[in-house]
């Protein structure tokens, strides 16, 4: 296995089924528009990366940073893919890009009345195999709470402020709630 990130764009020739993943691999509403995710992803603190074994596609990441911070905002790898080690490819990849930044992501709530409770147990127990810590910390977005994992130690709430204004500018982040909540 030899993972590579590539940056996406429309003219990638798998941006139709990264657009197709992106869709089905998150639930509508922890979805930013598609349209939108592109457009940011011209700006010089958006990574917006397809995920590769060799010549093969197998995923996507978007990464927003501010300072040296990095927020991995989406992760997917194709179904087609998962369970053969490409998520933990794609997460070494990543840190090994961004090796001088805290990274740090979001992911569902452990909740035992969630209807997917066994896989948000899951997906936690993933990334920390993957050498995410439990930062203590939430974070709201529109109408969901998060928990926050990290590499490198926890968000101040004013960094996580200025990478979003950074990355959504002034007037769409007064439109969204997306904040730091402590634990």
């Amino acid at each position: 296995m030899q993972i590579t990130l590539k940056r996406v764009d429309k003219k990638c020739e798998d941006y139709q089924r990264i657009k197709q993943l992106y869709k089905t691999a998150f639930p509508a509403e922890e979805r930013a528009p598609f349209w939108l995710l592109s457009i940011r992803s011209k700006k010089p603190a958006v990574d917006f990366w397809g995920i590769y074994d060799g010549p093969h596609w197998v995923g996507l990441m978007y990464v927003v940073s501010y300072a040296k911070l990095s927020y991995l905002f989406y992760f997917a790898v194709s179904s087609q893919m998962r369970g053969q080690g490409y998520g933990s490819g794609a997460l070494e990849a990543l840190k090994k890009q961004y090796s001088d930044h805290r990274i740090f992501l979001a992911i569902e709530q452990v909740d035992e009345k969630a209807d997917n409770y066994a896989e948000r147990v899951k997906r936690k127990a993933f990334y920390q195999r993957n050498g995410f810590t439990e930062l203590h910390q939430k974070l709201q977005e529109g109408t969901v709470v998060y928990e926050l994992l990290g590499i490198g130690g926890a968000v101040k709430a004013e960094e996580y402020d200025r990478l979003i204004e950074q990355f959504t500018g002034k007037l769409l982040k007064k439109c969204v709630v997306m904040r730091i909540v402590e634990a």
